[in-house]
Order: C-alpha cells, then sequence, then structure tokens
C-alpha cells in the first residue's frame, strides 16, 4: 500500500471519529440543554399558576367589596323609606323609624326638598355644604355616583342622596393599591420570563419585563411583538367581576430561547476552531515541507557536482588521449544532462530568474530530448492558435522538469503506444498549454490526489513527479496546473497556465 493510500485510509478513519465526537458531543448538550429546558418551562408555569392564583384572590376581594356596595344601597333604600315614614307614621311605628335613621353611622346622606334645599343630611362633614355653591358641588358629586331615592307622600317631596361610605371608599382605594401592587408585582417577579401587560383593548401598554424597549416603541412593532407572544402562550386575563381590566402576555424564558440554540453555537465554535487549527497546522506542515524539499534538492545538486567535475575532467583526458570522437561526443551529451538536473535541484529554493521565452521553442527541445528516451510507438503533435511566437515568462530548465515529468507520465499511462498533443493557446495576460494523452485516464476522484506527494499507480513509483510538477509552476511561475479533463480509458489533458510579459 503507497503512501498516499495510507494516508487516506486514516483520514477516512479520523473523519469517522471526528463525526461521532460530534455526534455524541451534540446529544449530550442537546440533552443537558433539553433538562435545563424543561425546568425552565416549569418555572414559567408555576409562575403562571401563581398569578392565576393571585388574580382569583383579587377577584374574590373586588367580589367582596361588589357585595358591601350592594349592602351600603339596601341600607340607604331602608334609611330614604325611613324618612318617608316619619310624617305619618303612628305612635307604634315612630320608635322603630326613629332607630332606622339613627343607626346610619357610616353612608354619607343628603335630603333636599323640590327646591333643591338642604333639609338634612347625616355622615356629611359641614364644611362642604356650608356655601350654596359647595352644597351644590356635593349635590353634583354624589348624583354622579348613584341615582337619587325619591322619598314622597302627602306632605312632602323629597330626594335622598347618598354615596360610598368612607369604609368603602378606603376599601376601594386598598383595591386600587392591590391591583397596581398585581400588575407590578408580576412584571417583577417573573424573573427571566419576558412578560408583558396590556389594557383591555390589547394594543396599550401597560407595563412590561424582559423585552428589549425598541420592540415596543411604536404600536405597530408592539402589535406585532403581542401577536407573537400570544401564538406561544395564552394571554392571562386581568377581570374584575365580568369586566376584563388587563390581559397579561408572557412567553418563553430568556434561558429557554438562548438554550434552543446553544448546541448550533457550540458545533460553530468547535468547528471554527477545528477549521483554524487546522490551516496553522497545514501553513506548517507546508513549511516543513518545503524545507525538506529545498534541503533535499539543494544536497543532491551538492552530491552531484563534485563527481561531475571528476566527470568533466576524465572527459578531457580521454579526448586528449584520443578516444572515439562519437563516444566522446555521447558522453558529452550524458555530462550536459547532468548539469541540467543539477541546476534544476540548485534552484529549488531560490528566487529563480523568469525570461520571456517562447514556449513553442521549450516544447520541441524537451521532446527532443525524450524521443531517444521513450517508446518508438509515441507519436507527438504540438499546436498553436496563431501564427507568430508565443511567449510566457518561465525559468526554462525548471518549467522543462515539468513538461519531462508530465510526458513521462503520459507514457506510462499509454503503456508506451499512443499520441501526446501539445495545444498553446495565447489570450492576452495568460498562455495556456493543454497537454493531452490517449491514455487510462485518470478517475475524477483522483484529479487532485495525483499532485499529492506519494500519489502513484505504479508499483515501484514514489508520486512525487507531480507534486514537484505543481509546486515549480505555481511557487516559482505563479502560474496554475491542473487535470482539466480526464476519463477512464479516454485519456487525460492537463492543462499549465502561465503570465505572459504584458
Amino acid at each position: 500500500m503507497n503512501l498516499y493510500s495510507r494516508k487516506q485510509r486514516w483520514k477516512a478513519v479520523l473523519l469517522i471519529f471526528a463525526v461521532v465526537i460530534v455526534g455524541l458531543s451534540l446529544w449530550y448538550s442537546n440533552y443537558i440543554v433539553n433538562k435545563i429546558r424543561q425546568e425552565e418551562r416549569l418555572k414559567v408555569q408555576l409562575w403562571s399558576e401563581a398569578v392565576q392564583r393571585r388574580l382569583s384572590l383579587i377577584n374574590y376581594t373586588e367580589k367582596l367589596f361588589s357585595d358591601m356596595r350592594r349592602e351600603e344601597r339596601n341600607k340607604a333604600d331602608v334609611w330614604a323609606q325611613a324618612i318617608g315614614r316619619i310624617a305619618p307614621a303612628t305612635d307604634s311605628e315612630l320608635p322603630f323609624l326613629q332607630t332606622i335613621i339613627q343607626n346610619n353611622s357610616t353612608i354619607p346622606v343628603l335630603v333636599v326638598d323640590a327646591k333643591n334645599e338642604i333639609i338634612s343630611y347625616n355622615n356629611i362633614d359641614y364644611k362642604y355644604i356650608s356655601t350654596p355653591e359647595k352644597a351644590d358641588s356635593t349635590i353634583a358629586a354624589m348624583r354622579a355616583q348613584y341615582k337619587p331615592i325619591r322619598v314622597s307622600n302627602t306632605y312632602f317631596d323629597h330626594r335622598v342622596y347618598y354615596k360610598d361610605s368612607r369604609i368603602i371608599t378606603e376599601l376601594e382605594k386598598t383595591l386600587d393599591d392591590l391591583i397596581n401592587s398585581f400588575i407590578s408585582e408580576t412584571v417583577m417577579n417573573s424573573g427571566s420570563v419576558p412578560v408583558l401587560v396590556t389594557d383591555s383593548s390589547r394594543t396599550g401598554i401597560v407595563n412590561f419585563s424582559n423585552i428589549d424597549s425598541t420592540l415596543v416603541a411604536d404600536s405597530t412593532m408592539a402589535i406585532a411583538q403581542i401577536a407573537e407572544m400570544a401564538a406561544k402562550n395564552e394571554p392571562i386575563q386581568v377581570k374584575f367581576g365580568d369586566r376584563v381590566v388587563n390581559y397579561i402576555y408572557y412567553t418563553d424564558s430568556i434561558i429557554i430561547t438562548q438554550l434552543r440554540y446553544f448546541p448550533f453555537v457550540q458545533l460553530v465554535i468547535i468547528g471554527l476552531f477545528l477549521f483554524i487549527s487546522y490551516l496553522i497546522f497545514s501553513t506548517f506542515r507546508n513549511a516543513e515541507q518545503n524545507q525538506v524539499w529545498i534541503g533535499l534538492a539543494k544536497e543532491t545538486a551538492h552530491q552531484l557536482g563534485t563527481p561531475l567535475s571528476s566527470l568533466i575532467a576524465w572527459v578531457q583526458l580521454l579526448e586528449a588521449r584520443g578516444t572515439d570522437k562519437e563516444t566522446i561526443a555521447e558522453l558529452n551529451k550524458d555530462i550536459k544532462r547532468l548539469e541540467i538536473i543539477t541546476d534544476r535541484f540548485s534552484k529549488i529554493g531560490s528566487a529563480p530568474e523568469l525570461t520571456d521565452t517562447v514556449i513553442s521553442d521549450v516544447m520541441n527541445s524537451t521532446i527532443d530530448y525524450l524521443r531517444p528516451r521513450i517508446s518508438k510507438k509515441v507519436e507527438f503533435n504540438i499546436k498553436q492558435n496563431q501564427d507568430g511566437e508565443i511567449k510566457a515568462m518561465i525559468n526554462q530548465p525548471l518549467f522543462s522538469w515539468v513538461i519531462e515529468n508530465i510526458i513521462k507520465n503520459a507514457v506510462d499511462a499509454m503503456n508506451g503506444k499512443g499520441k501526446i498533443t501539445v495545444e498553446i493557446c495565447n489570450e492576452i495576460q495568460n498562455v495556456y498549454i493543454d497537454i493531452t494523452d490517449t491514455g487510462k485516464g485518470i478517475p475524477a476522484s483522483g484529479h487532485k490526489a495525483v499532485f499529492q506527494p506519494g500519489y502513484t499507480t505504479k508499483k515501484r513509483g514514489w508520486g512525487l513527479g507531480l507534486s514537484l510538477a505543481k509546486r515549480i509552476i505555481e511557487i516559482y511561475h505563479s502560474g496554475k496546473i491542473f487535470v482539466k479533463r480526464s476519463e477512464p480509458d479516454s485519456g487525460t489533458t492537463f492543462r499549465i497556465v502561465l503570465k505572459t510579459n504584458q
């Protein structure tokens, strides 16, 4: 199993392991969140039930006050009837009627005649009727509260005005304070529960808590907020008797809302952390790989330099001794090739000098070198999309190395028999070079993997040729190299993109 296959297998294992860890983490987090959410929901329900119980108590108090008002009205009726019976009463009735009248020690009462003049009063401070103006004001206030009782017989025609007793008035004030306290405490004691109290029309906001003030700043937004809260929970009616005074709207607590999104936020944070960690690790790993490439290349160039100098000296010695010229020529070719290889390795890691070079010339010289060293059944064809020279900024030794690696791989893919077509296209600032073979092709999963170190389909291959080609094109030429098109048994096209001098 080659290095690339092992790496891919480990990637798959680690990916599955990561998915399992993330899945378990999300499941456990969601489990905890649901438990907390249930507890928060229970708190909301308890709060709602407590509000309902307090509301029932207030309703009971209001009903009690209503009964007391009704009792006072009955007392006022009895008192008025007793006033009407005083004049025609018999001696036996008179003590009873006087007792009824005298026992009124709480209900403020005014008796006026047909001319609207006060003829009798009880439980009213004299200062409120000391002048005709004050008397008229007091009568008007009492008339506004209750309809007067008419008392008439053959002797007189009077009207009895009355109002709630001081006890009832104080109790009603206490009830109002209790209602205001109920609304205020309902809002204040809601904890983290968003609460909104409206009037009976469901549009006017009386009070609110744990809600962004901007959401209730104007009527349109307030109505939308009320509708949203009503959709989640049935509003609590604040009723006194049969009359609805307020509505209390509430929704899930802020904690519940935040916990609902917690697992997803956690996943995003973990994902970002892993992604950033991977980028940092990948950057350092690539830097280390580059250092290894550079160190290996320079060391190779250094190691080749010493025997290469010796070979040059030996060729000169053989030439001086009259060795066959053909042999000397072949030796010089090989030495020159070794010099090119040494020069290539020495340029790895340093800033190469790019020159404006005719691409077809480099392609032809590289193919001419390879022809004697590959199968004679491989046919080459070079095309251009225009007449004349097409130039690009390249370092000729390094670029020639790239073309050699691609062509050697193409020859291996065709099993030494087929056609290799090179198409050179010039488009303003870029030069496109397409190298197409008629080999066995590359599966879609391998289009990017072929450039990874260790990827090879050969039994004795290292899988470094295309990886080195990619580094030379992208790092030293600021270009691109990729698989443009490839299908199994239909050949492969590699595209190289280079910059022009324009």
